[in-house]
């Protein structure tokens, strides 16, 4: 039995423990706010944070989240200043990704409360973007920092 708190609520999980946090994220825990995107950990789409940390749910398996806080899209503040920013830049176009982007744009807010334009690209490096708005990404993160500080 895996016990695990996901957005503040404690859960538990008896299935294969290989299976990836994503698919209990989605199928079991009826949380769809985290994407499928390429299932190999490259995209970023299904980016959430463990215990503050950012991670992709797709290649994590269930046995590494035993004990662990998940948070997902769902769990975020309504209007953290990175989404309110995300709305007012008008980042998104297919809005695919963006979930994932939010959530690794939160994680590196916390760890770094000024980023310059190198540390966002860096951080923001394996979150691809398929309709290229990286340059709002970039300005949506410097305006959301500047909201928080």
């Amino acid at each position: 039995m895996i016990r695990l708190k996901v957005n503040g609520q404690e859960k538990t999980f008896d299935g294969d423990p290989g299976m990836p946090l994503l698919w209990y994220l989605r199928d079991v825990a009826g949380l769809t706010g985290t994407k499928f995107g390429c299932g190999m950990t490259l995209c970023g789409a299904c980016t959430v944070h463990q215990n503050g940390e950012a991670i992709r749910s797709c290649g994590t398996p269930m046995k590494e989240v035993a004990g662990a806080e998940i948070t997902t899209i769902e769990g975020i503040a309504p209007l953290h200043p990175v989404q309110k920013a995300w709305m007012e830049i008008k980042v998104p176009q297919c809005g695919y990704c963006q979930t994932g982007q939010i959530m690794q744009a939160i994680a590196l807010l916390k760890s770094n409360k000024a980023p310059s334009d190198q540390d966002i690209d860096t951080a923001m490096s394996g979150n691809l973007c398929r309709c290229g708005t990286y340059s709002r990404i970039r300005a949506a993160i410097h305006q959301a920092a500047k909201g928080i500080a």
